[in-house]
């Protein structure tokens, strides 16, 4: 196969399936009180499927990714997305929360190893040289899902039932899977490297450092964000189908603020990681403060979108920049980090949502992870940078 100067319809199809897995990783947020009214459980019980599809991408992702490597690419790529529309199929048909947290969890395990695979297929699409590009064409799927997926899933949920929301996702993995089974070409197996020097990766701190980062500062966003139709229902007083228009407007908050990130974090990157942390927390304090107000609530939510997405590509590089020999572990071990924090966000908001407070309270509850997380990052960035001799120690 000859490489292209351009982005070929390959890479598009990978954002294809991206979207449809991002999308039913998040939606959930947007008819939340739809599934615990259907099912007769607390909005926190709801909130808990965020939880457990997150723990699914944590622990299963990597071990999966591990056993995957070995077989053809294209082959493990069409598998994962038939178990992705299986999953997605029963969780449509779901009558009892135990059905539903299962095909929660059985999602979820395809999410990393087809970001991880899908990425290096991505790359061989494309001349060296545009390699970047082509898994962030990949990626910017994953983005979209927060912009059209999840407002579009609620809307689809308000007006025949969140069961149909899962039918849809269903069929945008379904025409993933037929369009990677006609375009992708054929890419053999790779030799995998040794378990062992890829963990010696992890000897380097600053790169746990990175890692733990990456969890104390996403907190905050699936904290306030995997509850934001009980906020904006119980607290602005928004009609649920509002919900998608707000949704949309939030989403286009994380597209500016991904591109926003990546700029500052490329001109410098202690100031961005400092600066949009600091940003984010200020932001929910205001979404606290004016949340019974609704329009005021909705910008306030629309600059939180900015600022919590503008942390992505600063922690994400500097994850990769100590990422040693073993940067493709590192950048899985990101995606663990991060979905570590959207269970910990899930968690943290149920409990809220399900208390005395309520859901006026989750914004407050959101900044208490990110303000540890920036002392930490502050602390880890005024330190002096080791020297190239005790790098090697």
């Amino acid at each position: 196969m000859s490489l292209k100067s351009k982005m070929p319809l390959q890479v598009w199809i990978l954002a294809l399936a991206a979207f449809a897995i991002g999308t039913a990783e998040f939606v959930i947020a947007g008819i939340l009180t739809q599934v615990a009214e259907s099912l007769n459980i607390s909005e926190g019980q709801a909130g808990h499927l965020i939880t457990a599809y997150a723990m699914a991408i944590v622990i299963g992702g990597p071990i999966l990714t591990l056993w995957l490597v070995r077989y053809r690419k294209r082959v493990v790529l069409i598998g994962l997305m038939a178990l992705f529309v299986v999953s997605n199929l029963i969780t449509a048909f779901a009558i009892d929360y135990t059905t539903l947290m299962i095909s929660r969890v059985m999602a979820g395990l395809t999410q990393g190893p087809f970001y991880g695979i899908g990425a290096v297929v991505a790359t061989r699409l494309v001349a060296k040289d545009m390699e970047g590009q082509a898994v962030g064409q990949m990626f910017a799927g994953l983005t979209l899902a927060n912009v059209l997926g999840v407002p579009g899933g609620a809307w689809i949920g308000n007006m025949f039932g969140w069961n149909t929301t899962f039918i849809v996702v269903a069929m945008l993995g379904a025409m993933a899977a037929a369009a990677i089974a006609v375009a992708i070409p054929p890419q053999g197996a790779e030799e995998p490297k040794s378990i062992r020097s890829q963990i010696g990766a992890f000897r380097n701190p600053q790169l746990l450092a990175s890692l733990l980062i990456t969890t104390l500062g996403w907190v905050g966003f699936m904290t306030f964000y995997g509850y934001i139709a009980p906020i904006a229902e119980q607290v602005a007083g928004f009609e649920r189908l509002s919900l998608t228009w707000i949704l949309v407007i939030i989403g286009l908050g994380l597209v500016l603020g991904n591109t926003l990130g990546g700029k500052t974090a490329d001109k410098n990157l202690s100031a961005s990681l400092i600066g949009w942390h600091a940003a984010m927390i200020a932001a929910l304090i205001v979404v606290g403060l004016v949340a019974s107000q609704s329009y005021l609530f909705v910008a306030a939510a629309f600059v939180f979108g900015v600022v919590s997405f503008a942390n992505v590509p600063p922690m994400q590089m500097r994850v990769m920049k100590h990422g040693g020999d073993a940067p493709e572990l590192a950048a899985t071990a990101n995606i663990s980090a991060f979905n570590i924090a959207n269970a910990l966000g899930g968690i943290i908001g149920g409990a809220v949502v399900d208390s005395t407070l309520g859901a006026a309270y989750i914004p407050f509850a959101a900044i208490i992870v990110p303000a540890i997380g920036l002392a930490f990052i502050i602390w880890q960035e005024r330190k002096p940078a080791p020297t190239t001799t005790h790098a090697l120690n």
